[in-house]
């Protein structure tokens, strides 16, 4: 659905009657879902904590669109310090609701750390959570105002449309055929880049997972086999495209990089992964954020190379912060 007059008001219907028919039928699915976790032996019921999260978000994505709409008819739709506030109260909206049923706890290490801006965000790209658990780090913790290069399928959501195309965001088509088109989209999108703001995009450009990582490598290897030597021993991230990070770079060349790694949303880039692992676990997330003066950022043909030793440098650290979590955790079974 490309045209905004007929996407918005069938998603945005969909959304108000997925939010009235949960909550109504709450005491039909809550205890339905809750026999079958236990027939499973899933004892920390799983299907009830995801589908709760998802009553929780539609309300979410109902008062959202319901407060944009209140924005428009008092003139204040393009009032960006307004529609910054609304997404602001959203994405704390979502992760408490993430906390309550699925137990999300999220550590940021950095954050509160970042000097002036403005920032360029080059992050880690794993699960359908990260842009949310972004913005809330980016937004709440460091008391930036983020931007985003999103993919255009994203549109789909009711709030991310309205309130994203309010603000200056980019909804990047991954197919198009007319790659330059879509580079001057993300450089118009850092246009006007101030001292609080910050420009977010995932380098990976997709969810990472073992069959991604492998297909990219292999694609890498017949384009630029020195990278993709590089690259070869990647365990979690997955090789970065560099087109869209070169493009924001240039937009604005006096702006820090920041680099933004985490561990916890692995395995969770599908709805089946993410019920898999709740079957396990609730879910912690760790993030680290790392402040780049830009004087150590290389440019041109150099710039690649660093690009991708951030890379390894964030996939080191993943897998040690995972081996210390996996340890943790052998740990507590055999206390």
């Amino acid at each position: 659905m490309e045209r905004a007059w007929i996407r918005r008001p069938v998603m945005i219907a969909g959304v108000i009657v997925m939010a009235i028919v949960l909550l109504v039928s709450l005491p039909v699915w809550a205890p339905a879902l809750v026999l079958v976790d236990l027939v499973r032996a899933k004892w920390r019921l799983p299907l009830v904590r995801f589908t709760a999260f998802g009553c929780l978000w539609a309300w979410m994505e109902t008062l959202g669109v319901t407060a944009a709409g209140v924005l428009w008819m008092v003139g204040r739709s393009k009032d960006s310090r307004a529609n910054y506030a609304l997404q602001k109260l959203w994405t704390r909206g979502v992760v408490g609701a993430l906390s309550l049923t699925v137990g999300l706890r999220i550590n940021v290490e950095g954050a509160e750390d970042l000097g002036g801006g403005p920032f360029i965000a080059l992050c880690r790209h794993v699960s359908l959570a990260d842009s949310i658990m972004s913005a809330w780090v980016f937004a709440t913790q460091s008391r930036l105002r983020p931007r985003y290069v999103l993919k255009k399928e994203l549109k789909l959501d009711p709030c991310l449309d309205v309130v994203g195309h309010r603000l200056p965001n980019y909804f990047l088509d991954r197919k198009s055929a007319n790659v330059a088109s879509e580079l001057q989209g993300i450089e118009a999108m850092a246009t006007g880049l101030a001292m609080n703001d910050i420009a977010v995009i995932f380098p990976e450009g997709t969810r990472a997972n073992d069959t991604k990582r492998v297909r990219i490598l292999e694609r890498l290897q017949t384009r630029s086999p020195e990278r993709a030597a590089r690259l070869k021993d990647l365990r979690y991230l997955m090789a970065p495209k560099t087109a869209g990070v070169t493009a924001l770079l240039a937009a604005v060349p006096h702006a820090k990089v920041i680099t933004m790694w985490h561990v916890g949303f692995d395995g969770m880039d599908t709805f089946k992964g993410i019920v898999q692992h709740l079957s396990k676990s609730a879910v912690h997330v760790h993030v680290k954020v790392q402040e780049h003066q830009r004087a150590t950022v290389a440019t041109g043909e150099a710039f690649i190379a660093w690009l991708d030793s951030q890379w390894i440098a964030m996939d080191n650290s993943v897998t040690q912060k995972v081996f210390e979590k996996s340890q943790l955790l052998l740990g507590v079974q055999h206390g």
